[in-house]
Protein backbone atom coordinates (compact mmCIF):
# COMPACT_ATOMS: atom_id res chain seq x y z
CA UNK A 1 0.00 0.00 0.00
CA UNK A 2 1.41 3.43 -0.90
CA UNK A 3 1.88 6.18 1.65
CA UNK A 4 -0.77 8.27 -0.14
CA UNK A 5 -3.26 5.42 0.12
CA UNK A 6 -2.40 4.95 3.79
CA UNK A 7 -2.86 8.63 4.48
CA UNK A 8 -6.15 8.63 2.60
CA UNK A 9 -7.45 5.68 4.64
CA UNK A 10 -6.35 7.31 7.90
CA UNK A 11 -8.09 10.53 6.92
CA UNK A 12 -11.22 8.62 5.93
CA UNK A 13 -11.25 6.79 9.24
CA UNK A 14 -10.80 10.08 11.06
CA UNK A 15 -13.69 11.65 9.15
CA UNK A 16 -15.87 8.64 9.82
CA UNK A 17 -15.10 8.78 13.53
CA UNK A 18 -15.87 12.49 13.70
CA UNK A 19 -19.07 12.05 11.72
CA UNK A 20 -19.91 9.17 14.04
CA UNK A 21 -19.79 11.45 17.08
CA UNK A 22 -22.43 13.67 15.50
CA UNK A 23 -24.56 10.70 14.45
CA UNK A 24 -24.25 8.93 17.81
CA UNK A 25 -24.91 12.17 19.65
CA UNK A 26 -28.08 12.55 17.60
CA UNK A 27 -29.12 8.97 18.44
CA UNK A 28 -28.46 9.35 22.16
CA UNK A 29 -29.98 12.84 22.29
CA UNK A 30 -33.12 11.78 20.41
CA UNK A 31 -33.88 8.83 22.66
CA UNK A 32 -32.81 10.73 25.76
CA UNK A 33 -35.20 13.49 24.70
CA UNK A 34 -38.07 10.98 24.73
CA UNK A 35 -36.94 9.74 28.14
CA UNK A 36 -36.56 13.26 29.52
CA UNK A 37 -39.98 14.32 28.24
CA UNK A 38 -41.44 11.31 30.03
CA UNK A 39 -39.32 12.33 33.02
CA UNK A 40 -40.89 15.79 32.97
CA UNK A 41 -44.33 14.17 32.84
CA UNK A 42 -43.25 11.97 35.75
CA UNK A 43 -42.19 15.07 37.71
CA UNK A 44 -45.38 16.86 36.75
CA UNK A 45 -47.31 13.95 38.30
CA UNK A 46 -45.16 13.27 41.38
CA UNK A 47 -44.89 16.94 42.35
CA UNK A 48 -48.69 16.96 42.54
CA UNK A 49 -48.54 13.90 44.78
CA UNK A 50 -45.89 15.28 47.15
CA UNK A 51 -45.68 19.05 46.58
CA UNK A 52 -43.09 21.21 48.35
CA UNK A 53 -43.60 19.36 51.63
CA UNK A 54 -41.63 17.24 54.04
CA UNK A 55 -42.87 14.13 52.24
CA UNK A 56 -41.59 15.55 48.95
CA UNK A 57 -38.20 16.21 50.51
CA UNK A 58 -38.08 12.69 51.98
CA UNK A 59 -38.88 11.12 48.61
CA UNK A 60 -36.26 13.29 46.88
CA UNK A 61 -33.61 12.19 49.37
CA UNK A 62 -34.60 8.51 49.04
CA UNK A 63 -34.34 8.79 45.26
CA UNK A 64 -31.03 10.71 45.32
CA UNK A 65 -29.06 8.37 47.60
CA UNK A 66 -29.11 5.21 45.41
CA UNK A 67 -28.57 7.40 42.35
CA UNK A 68 -25.43 8.76 44.02
CA UNK A 69 -24.00 5.23 44.07
CA UNK A 70 -25.12 4.65 40.48
CA UNK A 71 -23.14 7.69 39.36
CA UNK A 72 -20.18 6.59 41.48
CA UNK A 73 -19.99 2.95 40.37
CA UNK A 74 -22.21 2.21 37.38
CA UNK A 75 -21.61 5.41 35.40
CA UNK A 76 -18.54 6.68 37.20
CA UNK A 77 -15.38 5.04 38.47
CA UNK A 78 -15.98 1.51 37.22
CA UNK A 79 -17.33 2.64 33.87
CA UNK A 80 -14.33 4.94 33.34
CA UNK A 81 -11.89 2.12 34.13
CA UNK A 82 -13.85 -0.64 32.37
CA UNK A 83 -15.10 0.83 29.11
CA UNK A 84 -11.81 1.84 27.39
CA UNK A 85 -10.24 -1.55 28.15
CA UNK A 86 -13.35 -3.47 27.14
CA UNK A 87 -13.61 -1.47 23.91
CA UNK A 88 -10.04 -2.37 22.94
CA UNK A 89 -10.55 -6.04 23.90
CA UNK A 90 -13.78 -6.27 21.92
CA UNK A 91 -11.88 -5.07 18.85
CA UNK A 92 -8.78 -7.25 19.33
CA UNK A 93 -9.78 -10.34 21.35
CA UNK A 94 -13.57 -10.87 21.66
CA UNK A 95 -13.22 -14.06 23.73
CA UNK A 96 -11.10 -12.29 26.33
CA UNK A 97 -13.54 -9.37 26.27
CA UNK A 98 -16.38 -11.78 27.15
CA UNK A 99 -14.42 -13.13 30.13
CA UNK A 100 -13.50 -9.60 31.23
CA UNK A 101 -17.13 -8.45 31.04
CA UNK A 102 -18.42 -11.53 32.89
CA UNK A 103 -15.93 -11.07 35.72
CA UNK A 104 -16.61 -7.32 35.99
CA UNK A 105 -20.38 -7.74 36.14
CA UNK A 106 -20.05 -10.45 38.80
CA UNK A 107 -17.74 -8.35 40.96
CA UNK A 108 -19.94 -5.28 40.58
CA UNK A 109 -23.10 -7.16 41.60
CA UNK A 110 -21.35 -8.66 44.64
CA UNK A 111 -19.71 -5.45 45.88
CA UNK A 112 -22.69 -3.13 45.40
CA UNK A 113 -25.06 -5.74 46.82
CA UNK A 114 -22.86 -6.03 49.92
CA UNK A 115 -22.71 -2.23 50.28
CA UNK A 116 -26.49 -2.05 50.00
CA UNK A 117 -26.92 -4.74 52.67
CA UNK A 118 -24.59 -2.95 55.11
CA UNK A 119 -26.37 0.37 54.56
CA UNK A 120 -29.79 -1.28 55.01
CA UNK A 121 -28.68 -2.68 58.38
CA UNK A 122 -27.33 0.72 59.40
CA UNK A 123 -30.58 2.42 58.38
CA UNK A 124 -32.58 -0.15 60.31
CA UNK A 125 -30.62 0.72 63.43
CA UNK A 126 -31.18 4.43 62.77
CA UNK A 127 -34.93 3.88 62.33
CA UNK A 128 -35.14 2.04 65.65
CA UNK A 129 -33.15 4.84 67.27
CA UNK A 130 -35.45 7.47 65.71
CA UNK A 131 -38.61 6.17 67.36
CA UNK A 132 -39.29 9.56 68.96
CA UNK A 133 -38.98 11.40 65.64
CA UNK A 134 -41.56 10.04 63.16
CA UNK A 135 -40.49 12.36 60.32
CA UNK A 136 -36.89 11.18 60.48
CA UNK A 137 -37.95 7.53 60.79
CA UNK A 138 -40.26 7.90 57.79
CA UNK A 139 -37.52 9.40 55.63
CA UNK A 140 -35.05 6.65 56.56
CA UNK A 141 -37.59 3.89 55.87
CA UNK A 142 -38.23 5.37 52.43
CA UNK A 143 -34.48 5.25 51.75
CA UNK A 144 -34.49 1.57 52.80
CA UNK A 145 -37.27 0.81 50.31
CA UNK A 146 -35.44 2.43 47.39
CA UNK A 147 -31.86 1.38 48.20
CA UNK A 148 -32.04 -1.94 46.23
CA UNK A 149 -32.31 0.28 43.16
CA UNK A 150 -28.57 0.98 43.63
CA UNK A 151 -26.92 -2.41 42.90
CA UNK A 152 -29.43 -3.18 40.16
CA UNK A 153 -28.99 0.09 38.27
CA UNK A 154 -25.19 -0.11 38.63
CA UNK A 155 -25.19 -3.46 36.81
CA UNK A 156 -27.57 -2.04 34.20
CA UNK A 157 -25.26 0.96 33.67
CA UNK A 158 -22.23 -1.24 32.93
CA UNK A 159 -24.32 -3.27 30.50
CA UNK A 160 -25.23 0.02 28.87
CA UNK A 161 -21.55 0.92 28.55
CA UNK A 162 -20.93 -2.41 26.85
CA UNK A 163 -23.69 -1.63 24.37
CA UNK A 164 -22.06 1.70 23.58
CA UNK A 165 -18.69 0.05 22.99
CA UNK A 166 -20.39 -2.15 20.38
CA UNK A 167 -21.79 0.94 18.67
CA UNK A 168 -25.33 0.41 20.00
CA UNK A 169 -26.15 3.73 21.65
CA UNK A 170 -29.91 3.53 21.24
CA UNK A 171 -30.90 0.72 23.67
CA UNK A 172 -29.22 2.20 26.74
CA UNK A 173 -30.36 5.74 25.89
CA UNK A 174 -33.90 4.33 25.80
CA UNK A 175 -33.57 2.33 29.05
CA UNK A 176 -34.51 5.22 31.43
CA UNK A 177 -37.90 5.31 29.71
CA UNK A 178 -38.67 2.18 31.73
CA UNK A 179 -38.03 4.06 34.99
CA UNK A 180 -40.37 6.88 34.03
CA UNK A 181 -43.11 4.54 32.85
CA UNK A 182 -42.94 2.42 36.03
CA UNK A 183 -43.17 5.47 38.30
CA UNK A 184 -46.05 6.91 36.27
CA UNK A 185 -47.94 3.62 36.53
CA UNK A 186 -47.45 3.61 40.30
CA UNK A 187 -48.22 7.30 40.85
CA UNK A 188 -51.22 7.93 38.59
CA UNK A 189 -53.80 5.93 40.63
CA UNK A 190 -53.17 8.36 43.54
CA UNK A 191 -55.45 10.87 41.84
CA UNK A 192 -58.34 8.41 41.65
CA UNK A 193 -58.27 7.30 45.30
CA UNK A 194 -60.29 9.31 47.81
CA UNK A 195 -58.23 10.84 50.63
CA UNK A 196 -55.04 9.20 49.38
CA UNK A 197 -52.11 9.87 51.71
CA UNK A 198 -48.93 11.05 49.91
CA UNK A 199 -46.77 9.62 52.71
CA UNK A 200 -48.21 6.17 52.12
CA UNK A 201 -48.17 6.47 48.34
CA UNK A 202 -44.43 7.17 48.32
CA UNK A 203 -43.73 3.51 49.10
CA UNK A 204 -45.25 1.94 45.95
CA UNK A 205 -43.65 4.69 43.86
CA UNK A 206 -40.27 3.80 45.38
CA UNK A 207 -40.87 0.08 44.74
CA UNK A 208 -41.73 0.90 41.12
CA UNK A 209 -38.28 2.49 40.71
CA UNK A 210 -36.64 -0.73 41.96
CA UNK A 211 -38.73 -2.81 39.54
CA UNK A 212 -37.66 -0.53 36.68
CA UNK A 213 -33.99 -1.31 37.41
CA UNK A 214 -34.71 -5.03 36.99
CA UNK A 215 -36.40 -4.28 33.68
CA UNK A 216 -33.43 -2.19 32.52
CA UNK A 217 -31.08 -5.10 33.19
CA UNK A 218 -33.33 -7.45 31.21
CA UNK A 219 -33.61 -4.93 28.37
CA UNK A 220 -29.83 -4.42 28.18
CA UNK A 221 -29.12 -8.17 28.24
CA UNK A 222 -31.59 -8.66 25.41
CA UNK A 223 -29.91 -5.86 23.39
CA UNK A 224 -26.48 -7.49 23.96
CA UNK A 225 -27.54 -10.89 22.65
CA UNK A 226 -25.19 -12.17 19.96
CA UNK A 227 -22.51 -9.65 20.94
CA UNK A 228 -21.44 -11.03 24.30
CA UNK A 229 -21.01 -14.63 25.41
CA UNK A 230 -21.26 -14.77 29.18
CA UNK A 231 -18.89 -17.27 30.71
CA UNK A 232 -17.67 -18.66 34.03
CA UNK A 233 -14.20 -19.21 32.61
CA UNK A 234 -12.78 -15.85 33.56
CA UNK A 235 -9.22 -16.81 34.52
CA UNK A 236 -7.70 -15.20 31.41
CA UNK A 237 -9.21 -11.85 32.40
CA UNK A 238 -8.19 -11.79 36.08
CA UNK A 239 -4.97 -9.86 35.56
CA UNK A 240 -6.81 -7.29 33.42
CA UNK A 241 -9.57 -7.03 36.03
CA UNK A 242 -6.95 -6.46 38.75
CA UNK A 243 -5.30 -3.73 36.68
CA UNK A 244 -8.74 -2.20 36.09
CA UNK A 245 -9.39 -2.10 39.84
CA UNK A 246 -6.11 -0.23 40.40
CA UNK A 247 -7.05 2.27 37.66
CA UNK A 248 -10.42 2.63 39.31
CA UNK A 249 -9.02 3.73 42.68
CA UNK A 250 -8.12 7.35 41.76
CA UNK A 251 -11.38 7.70 39.83
CA UNK A 252 -13.26 6.36 42.84
CA UNK A 253 -11.53 8.91 45.07
CA UNK A 254 -12.23 11.76 42.66
CA UNK A 255 -15.83 10.86 41.96
CA UNK A 256 -16.27 9.81 45.56
CA UNK A 257 -15.52 13.36 46.64
CA UNK A 258 -18.00 14.63 44.06
CA UNK A 259 -20.68 12.25 45.26
CA UNK A 260 -19.84 13.09 48.85
CA UNK A 261 -20.45 16.72 47.91
CA UNK A 262 -23.76 15.74 46.33
CA UNK A 263 -24.67 13.87 49.50
CA UNK A 264 -23.58 16.90 51.54
CA UNK A 265 -26.06 19.01 49.53
CA UNK A 266 -28.79 16.53 50.44
CA UNK A 267 -27.79 16.55 54.13
CA UNK A 268 -27.70 20.36 54.17
CA UNK A 269 -31.16 20.52 52.56
CA UNK A 270 -32.53 17.69 54.75
CA UNK A 271 -31.08 19.07 58.01
CA UNK A 272 -34.50 20.34 59.22
CA UNK A 273 -36.07 16.93 58.46
CA UNK A 274 -33.31 14.77 59.94
CA UNK A 275 -31.87 16.91 62.75
CA UNK A 276 -33.80 20.05 63.66
CA UNK A 277 -34.76 23.68 62.99
CA UNK A 278 -31.78 25.30 64.67
CA UNK A 279 -28.02 25.20 64.16
CA UNK A 280 -25.70 26.29 66.97
CA UNK A 281 -28.53 28.25 68.57
CA UNK A 282 -29.56 30.04 65.35
CA UNK A 283 -32.61 29.42 63.20
CA UNK A 284 -31.56 27.23 60.27
CA UNK A 285 -32.05 29.05 56.91
CA UNK A 286 -33.73 26.07 55.21
CA UNK A 287 -36.95 24.25 56.08
CA UNK A 288 -38.58 20.85 55.53
CA UNK A 289 -39.55 21.78 51.95
CA UNK A 290 -36.03 22.76 50.90
CA UNK A 291 -34.90 19.38 49.56
CA UNK A 292 -38.05 18.98 47.46
CA UNK A 293 -37.55 22.45 45.98
CA UNK A 294 -33.90 21.70 45.26
CA UNK A 295 -34.67 18.29 43.73
CA UNK A 296 -37.40 19.42 41.36
CA UNK A 297 -35.48 22.53 40.26
CA UNK A 298 -32.45 20.33 39.49
CA UNK A 299 -34.62 18.19 37.25
CA UNK A 300 -35.21 21.11 34.88
CA UNK A 301 -31.59 22.12 34.35
CA UNK A 302 -30.70 18.45 33.97
CA UNK A 303 -33.07 18.23 31.00
CA UNK A 304 -30.82 19.99 28.44
CA UNK A 305 -27.73 18.57 30.15
CA UNK A 306 -29.02 14.99 29.89
CA UNK A 307 -30.46 15.32 26.40
CA UNK A 308 -27.48 17.04 24.79
CA UNK A 309 -24.47 17.60 27.07
CA UNK A 310 -24.13 14.06 28.38
CA UNK A 311 -25.14 12.73 24.95
CA UNK A 312 -22.05 14.34 23.39
CA UNK A 313 -19.76 12.94 26.10
CA UNK A 314 -21.38 9.50 25.87
CA UNK A 315 -20.97 9.35 22.10
CA UNK A 316 -17.38 10.63 22.24
CA UNK A 317 -16.07 8.32 24.98
CA UNK A 318 -15.70 5.07 22.97
CA UNK A 319 -14.42 7.00 19.93
CA UNK A 320 -11.81 8.83 22.02
CA UNK A 321 -10.75 5.51 23.58
CA UNK A 322 -10.09 4.05 20.12
CA UNK A 323 -7.85 6.94 18.98
CA UNK A 324 -6.17 7.68 22.31
CA UNK A 325 -2.78 6.66 20.90
CA UNK A 326 -3.04 9.12 18.00
CA UNK A 327 -2.66 12.67 19.42
CA UNK A 328 -3.75 14.43 16.23
CA UNK A 329 -6.98 12.48 15.80
CA UNK A 330 -7.64 12.55 19.56
CA UNK A 331 -7.28 16.33 19.64
CA UNK A 332 -9.49 16.86 16.60
CA UNK A 333 -12.19 14.59 17.99
CA UNK A 334 -12.10 16.29 21.39
CA UNK A 335 -12.32 19.75 19.79
CA UNK A 336 -15.36 18.62 17.85
CA UNK A 337 -16.93 17.42 21.11
CA UNK A 338 -16.17 20.76 22.77
CA UNK A 339 -17.76 22.68 19.93
CA UNK A 340 -20.87 20.50 20.02
CA UNK A 341 -21.12 20.84 23.81
CA UNK A 342 -20.86 24.64 23.66
CA UNK A 343 -23.12 24.89 20.62
CA UNK A 344 -25.88 23.25 22.66
CA UNK A 345 -24.96 24.10 26.26
CA UNK A 346 -24.41 27.86 26.04
CA UNK A 347 -27.79 28.77 24.51
CA UNK A 348 -29.41 26.29 26.92
CA UNK A 349 -27.89 28.24 29.83
CA UNK A 350 -29.10 31.56 28.45
CA UNK A 351 -32.57 30.23 27.67
CA UNK A 352 -33.08 28.66 31.10
CA UNK A 353 -32.00 31.85 32.83
CA UNK A 354 -34.74 33.73 30.97
CA UNK A 355 -37.64 31.25 30.93
CA UNK A 356 -36.77 29.23 34.04
CA UNK A 357 -39.34 30.94 36.26
CA UNK A 358 -42.10 30.37 33.68
CA UNK A 359 -41.05 26.74 33.33
CA UNK A 360 -41.19 26.19 37.10
CA UNK A 361 -44.68 27.68 37.22
CA UNK A 362 -45.96 25.50 34.35
CA UNK A 363 -44.37 22.29 35.58
CA UNK A 364 -44.97 22.51 39.29
CA UNK A 365 -48.19 24.46 39.80
CA UNK A 366 -51.60 24.81 38.21
CA UNK A 367 -54.36 22.22 37.68
CA UNK A 368 -54.31 20.39 40.99
CA UNK A 369 -51.85 20.53 43.84
CA UNK A 370 -48.17 21.25 43.49
CA UNK A 371 -45.78 23.92 44.70
CA UNK A 372 -47.06 26.80 46.79
CA UNK A 373 -46.57 30.36 45.53
CA UNK A 374 -43.57 30.69 47.84
CA UNK A 375 -42.20 27.36 46.59
CA UNK A 376 -42.40 28.58 42.98
CA UNK A 377 -40.40 31.71 43.81
CA UNK A 378 -37.78 29.71 45.68
CA UNK A 379 -37.51 27.03 42.98
CA UNK A 380 -37.14 29.71 40.29
CA UNK A 381 -34.20 31.21 42.18
CA UNK A 382 -32.60 27.76 42.47
CA UNK A 383 -33.03 27.04 38.75
CA UNK A 384 -31.52 30.40 37.79
CA UNK A 385 -28.42 29.57 39.84
CA UNK A 386 -28.00 26.16 38.24
CA UNK A 387 -28.75 27.45 34.71
CA UNK A 388 -25.72 29.72 34.61
CA UNK A 389 -23.40 26.76 34.15
CA UNK A 390 -25.24 24.21 31.96
CA UNK A 391 -22.47 24.63 29.37
CA UNK A 392 -19.82 23.99 32.06
CA UNK A 393 -21.53 20.82 33.30
CA UNK A 394 -21.49 19.56 29.70
CA UNK A 395 -17.82 20.34 29.14
CA UNK A 396 -16.84 18.73 32.44
CA UNK A 397 -18.52 15.50 31.33
CA UNK A 398 -16.62 15.56 28.04
CA UNK A 399 -13.16 16.50 29.36
CA UNK A 400 -13.34 14.01 32.22
CA UNK A 401 -14.08 11.21 29.76
CA UNK A 402 -11.29 12.44 27.49
CA UNK A 403 -8.79 12.03 30.33
CA UNK A 404 -10.18 8.59 31.15
CA UNK A 405 -9.98 7.56 27.49
CA UNK A 406 -6.29 8.51 27.47
CA UNK A 407 -5.67 6.44 30.60
CA UNK A 408 -5.21 9.45 32.92
CA UNK A 409 -7.58 9.08 35.88
CA UNK A 410 -5.57 11.10 38.41
CA UNK A 411 -5.78 14.56 36.86
CA UNK A 412 -9.61 14.83 36.95
CA UNK A 413 -9.47 13.41 40.49
CA UNK A 414 -7.13 16.15 41.73
CA UNK A 415 -9.20 18.91 40.15
CA UNK A 416 -12.39 17.38 41.53
CA UNK A 417 -11.04 17.24 45.09
CA UNK A 418 -10.06 20.92 45.02
CA UNK A 419 -13.42 22.03 43.61
CA UNK A 420 -15.43 19.85 45.98
CA UNK A 421 -13.68 21.35 48.99
CA UNK A 422 -14.42 24.82 47.66
CA UNK A 423 -18.03 23.82 46.93
CA UNK A 424 -18.66 22.59 50.46
CA UNK A 425 -17.29 25.83 51.89
CA UNK A 426 -19.47 27.91 49.56
CA UNK A 427 -22.52 25.79 50.40
CA UNK A 428 -22.36 26.36 54.14
CA UNK A 429 -21.82 30.10 53.62
CA UNK A 430 -24.27 30.95 50.82
CA UNK A 431 -27.34 29.22 52.29
CA UNK A 432 -27.48 31.86 55.03
CA UNK A 433 -28.04 34.58 52.39
CA UNK A 434 -29.72 32.76 49.49
CA UNK A 435 -31.31 29.68 51.13
CA UNK A 436 -31.60 26.78 48.65
CA UNK A 437 -30.40 28.99 45.80
CA UNK A 438 -27.05 29.23 47.58
CA UNK A 439 -26.50 25.52 46.91
CA UNK A 440 -27.24 26.08 43.21
CA UNK A 441 -24.92 29.09 42.93
CA UNK A 442 -22.14 27.19 44.66
CA UNK A 443 -22.55 24.26 42.25
CA UNK A 444 -22.47 26.57 39.21
CA UNK A 445 -19.43 28.56 40.36
CA UNK A 446 -17.46 25.41 41.10
CA UNK A 447 -18.48 23.78 37.81
CA UNK A 448 -17.09 26.75 35.88
CA UNK A 449 -13.90 26.58 37.93
CA UNK A 450 -13.63 22.87 37.21
CA UNK A 451 -14.01 23.52 33.47
CA UNK A 452 -11.15 26.02 33.52
CA UNK A 453 -8.99 23.56 35.45
CA UNK A 454 -9.73 20.71 33.03
CA UNK A 455 -8.99 22.83 29.95
CA UNK A 456 -5.65 23.97 31.39
CA UNK A 457 -4.79 20.41 32.43
CA UNK A 458 -5.77 19.06 29.00
CA UNK A 459 -3.29 21.39 27.37
CA UNK A 460 -0.53 20.39 29.76
CA UNK A 461 -1.21 16.65 30.05
CA UNK A 462 -2.82 15.77 26.70
CA UNK A 463 -1.27 18.41 24.46
CA UNK A 464 -4.79 19.60 23.63
CA UNK A 465 -5.06 23.02 22.01
CA UNK A 466 -8.61 24.32 22.39
CA UNK A 467 -8.12 27.18 19.92
CA UNK A 468 -6.05 25.23 17.39
CA UNK A 469 -8.56 26.04 14.66
CA UNK A 470 -9.02 29.64 15.74
CA UNK A 471 -11.51 31.41 18.00
CA UNK A 472 -14.15 32.34 15.44
CA UNK A 473 -16.36 29.28 16.02
CA UNK A 474 -16.47 29.91 19.77
CA UNK A 475 -17.19 33.60 19.25
CA UNK A 476 -20.07 32.76 16.91
CA UNK A 477 -21.58 30.42 19.50
CA UNK A 478 -21.29 33.09 22.20
CA UNK A 479 -22.68 35.91 20.06
CA UNK A 480 -25.49 33.69 18.77
CA UNK A 481 -26.47 32.82 22.34
CA UNK A 482 -26.52 36.51 23.30
CA UNK A 483 -28.62 37.41 20.24
CA UNK A 484 -31.04 34.59 20.99
CA UNK A 485 -31.30 35.59 24.66
CA UNK A 486 -31.92 39.24 23.79
CA UNK A 487 -34.74 38.38 21.39
CA UNK A 488 -36.36 35.93 23.85
CA UNK A 489 -36.11 38.46 26.68
CA UNK A 490 -37.69 41.13 24.47
CA UNK A 491 -40.55 38.83 23.45
CA UNK A 492 -41.12 37.80 27.08
CA UNK A 493 -41.38 41.47 28.10
CA UNK A 494 -44.01 42.13 25.46
CA UNK A 495 -45.92 38.86 25.87
CA UNK A 496 -47.22 39.45 29.39
CA UNK A 497 -47.91 36.94 32.17
CA UNK A 498 -51.20 35.05 31.74
CA UNK A 499 -52.89 33.73 34.89
CA UNK A 500 -54.39 30.55 33.42
CA UNK A 501 -52.15 27.46 33.32
CA UNK A 502 -52.85 26.92 29.62
CA UNK A 503 -51.76 30.49 28.90
CA UNK A 504 -48.57 30.00 30.91
CA UNK A 505 -47.84 26.81 28.97
CA UNK A 506 -48.36 28.64 25.68
CA UNK A 507 -46.00 31.39 26.84
CA UNK A 508 -43.24 28.83 27.54
CA UNK A 509 -43.81 27.14 24.17
CA UNK A 510 -43.69 30.47 22.31
CA UNK A 511 -40.54 31.69 24.08
CA UNK A 512 -38.79 28.35 23.57
CA UNK A 513 -39.81 28.26 19.92
CA UNK A 514 -38.60 31.82 19.34
CA UNK A 515 -35.26 30.97 20.91
CA UNK A 516 -34.84 27.83 18.80
CA UNK A 517 -35.73 29.64 15.57
CA UNK A 518 -33.45 32.62 16.25
CA UNK A 519 -30.48 30.42 17.16
CA UNK A 520 -31.15 28.10 14.23
CA UNK A 521 -31.31 31.00 11.76
CA UNK A 522 -28.13 32.44 13.26
CA UNK A 523 -26.38 29.08 12.85
CA UNK A 524 -27.44 28.80 9.22
CA UNK A 525 -26.63 32.42 8.39
CA UNK A 526 -23.17 32.15 9.95
CA UNK A 527 -22.61 28.73 8.31
CA UNK A 528 -21.79 27.04 11.61
CA UNK A 529 -20.60 23.46 11.10
CA UNK A 530 -22.01 22.24 14.42
CA UNK A 531 -25.59 22.32 13.18
CA UNK A 532 -24.61 20.21 10.18
CA UNK A 533 -22.81 17.69 12.40
CA UNK A 534 -25.96 17.15 14.43
CA UNK A 535 -28.32 16.94 11.47
CA UNK A 536 -26.31 15.09 8.83
CA UNK A 537 -26.07 11.34 8.51
CA UNK A 538 -22.72 9.62 8.94
CA UNK A 539 -20.62 9.85 5.82
CA UNK A 540 -18.48 6.88 6.65
CA UNK A 541 -19.63 4.97 3.65
CA UNK A 542 -18.78 7.84 1.36
CA UNK A 543 -15.42 8.49 2.89
CA UNK A 544 -14.19 4.99 2.21
CA UNK A 545 -14.92 5.08 -1.49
Amino acid sequence: MSSDQSTQLDTSADDASNDGIGKDTRTVAGLTLVSRVLGLIRDLVTVRVFGDTGVGSAFAAAFAIPNMFRRLFGEGALSAAFLPEYTRMADDDPKKADAFASLTIGLLAFVTGLIALVIELGLLGAVLWSGDDPDRAYSLKLVMVMLPFMPLICVAAILGGMLQSHGKFGPWAAAPILLNVCILIAATPFFFVDDADPAVWAYPIGIAAVVSACLQIAWSLWALRGRVKWTRGVSQARSDAKAMMWRMVPVLIGLGTLQLNSFADTVIAMYPNWIGDTFMGRDYPLDEASNAILFYAQRLYQFPLGVFGIAVATAAFPALSRVSKDPARFGEMLRRGVRLSLFIGLPASVGLMIVGGDLIRVMYSGFGDGFSDEGIIRASAVLFGYAIAVWAYSLNQLFTRAFYASGDTKTPMKIAIVMVGFNVCLNVVLIWWFKEAGLAWSTAICAIGQTVGLVVAAKRKLGFELFSGGTRVYAMIFVGSVVMGSVVWGVSSIYGNPEAWSGQLLRVVVLTGVGAVVYGVWSIFMKMDELGWLLSRSTSSESTE
